[in-house]
């Protein structure tokens, strides 16, 4: 018996030492959590024998626990290197149509040939569907499907209105002859602004001031030097083309224009010959809020021509320029036109008990019975951690705690062995009486 005894502690102090050797084995593995052999002593005793006297038969190792306690955080310069700080493991698939989710804490995450976004494994990065406000549509994990960065470029958007603000000189004089874009003695101020038409083409939209009289002011407005109409503008150039008007009070305020909103005509294919949409107009209202922050009425003070805000609610075509992941997990595509896209929320998942779940390689685990049900959220609600961009989680491992419980285990295993021979020289002593 004693044999046994002695070998059932070789072997629990073997496992041991491959516990220990594997968690130092994969001290810098991201997203690894270390493991910890737990033993009992095995007790076997029948209904007649004495209890008091019973000694044990050894030992048995229980399991190798594993431990989700929080690794610490490595910030990189990847935008698709993900690290979750709290509860919570990223799902992935093999395949874009595979329900064999795996679940893992190493965010090493990169973009395929199809500009999927998956780790070193192959496995695809589940997330959550959105809204074009970012927010998620289903936080089900049934309805969580791969993401995939867009390759397309952000749609552009054509002008519907410009924003001016802007001061008229009030010394300025009346010019004193007609008005014409391709003289400057004609008119006394000019500006411009770029705007874009509905298939993302620039054009420059150009506006021409001539004081009339001492506190009024005629404006034209030209796309591409090419004289546009002011529908129901009071004044017109001799040739067709309607202007505006605007009054200022002798204090120098803005009163009023005529016509309220400026609207020009559809700028017509003479001037988008481009095949974009011909009957795009704009608007120019020189006081969309007066009393508000957003005030752009003009002014007519004694000091030079200024314009202080010159904006126009047009885009170009834009191409993505970057990703933005944030601590809930939404990504986002940034383009070259200043704008960006809600394209998915980062799905998360916890268990019940997460050292229930089975172990499967390439630092990932697949749901048990003993885990429990996988449950998805969002990262930062309720038991959920967030997630850190450009960051990676090390392996928990602590390499000091490990290198002591490794000559704890040599030690053990070293005991073990001597009292297996302590054994068999009783043995040989015995079978040697003659």
């Amino acid at each position: 018996m004693s044999f046994n005894i002695a070998l059932s502690g070789l072997n629990a102090a073997q496992k041991d030492l491959d516990v220990t050797s594997n968690n130092i084995a994969n001290v810098n593995t991201a997203g690894f959590k270390e493991s910890r052999a737990e033993f009992v002593d095995v007790y076997a005793a029948s209904l007649l024998a004495s209890g008091k006297t019973k000694v044990g038969d050894g030992v048995l190792t229980s399991e190798v626990a594993q431990q989700f306690s929080q690794g610490s955080i490595n910030f990189t310069d990847n935008a698709l290197d993900l690290a979750i700080t709290g509860n919570g493991f990223f799902a992935t698939v093999p395949e874009l149509d595979s329900l064999d989710t795996s679940y893992t804490r190493a965010g090493q995450f990169k973009l395929n040939d199809n500009n999927f976004v998956v780790n070193s494994a192959g496995g695809h990065l589940l997330g959550f569907p959105v809204n074009t406000d970012g927010s998620s549509s289903s936080v089900a994990l049934s309805t969580s499907t791969p993401i995939q960065i867009p390759t397309a470029s952000g749609a552009p958007t054509q002008t519907s209105e410009v924003d001016i603000k802007m001061n008229l000189p009030a010394g300025d004089t009346i010019p004193s002859f007609t008005f014409d874009p391709s003289d400057p003695l004609t008119y006394n101020n000019s500006t411009s602004v770029t705007i874009f038409d509905s298939l993302g083409d620039s054009h420059v939209m150009t506006y021409y001031f001539i004081k009339s009289t001492a506190n009024t002011w005629d404006m034209y407005s030209a796309v591409d030097d090419v004289l546009v109409d002011i529908p129901g503008g009071p004044i017109n150039n001799g040739a067709g083309i309607n202007g505006t008007q605007l009054t200022f009070t002798a204090s120098g305020d803005f009163s009023a224009q005529d016509p309220a909103i400026i609207l020009t005509a559809p700028l017509g294919t003479t001037i988008l010959s481009n095949g974009a949409d011909a009957t795009q107009q704009i608007v120019v209202d020189f006081n969309l809020d007066p009393t508000g922050p957003n005030s752009n009425e003009p002014t007519q003070y004694a000091s030079g021509f200024e314009v202080t805000s010159l904006e126009q609610d047009g885009l170009a075509v834009g191409r993505l320029t970057g990703i933005d992941i944030g601590t809930d997990g939404l990504i986002r595509a940034r383009y070259s036109n200043g704008t960006s896209e809600p394209l998915a929320r980062i799905a998360l998942v916890g268990f019940a008990n997460n050292q229930g779940l089975t172990q499967v390689g390439n630092t990932s685990w697949k749901e048990s019975i003993i885990s429990g049900e996988a449950l998805a959220g969002e990262a930062g609600s309720g038991t959920f951690g967030t997630i850190n961009s450009s960051a990676l989680e090390q392996s928990n491992v602590n390499l000091t705690t490990e290198l002591i419980d490794l000559i704890s285990a040599q030690r053990n295993f070293q005991a073990n062995s001597r009292a297996l021979e302590v054994d068999n020289q009783l043995n040989q002593t015995i079978l040697q009486i003659r």
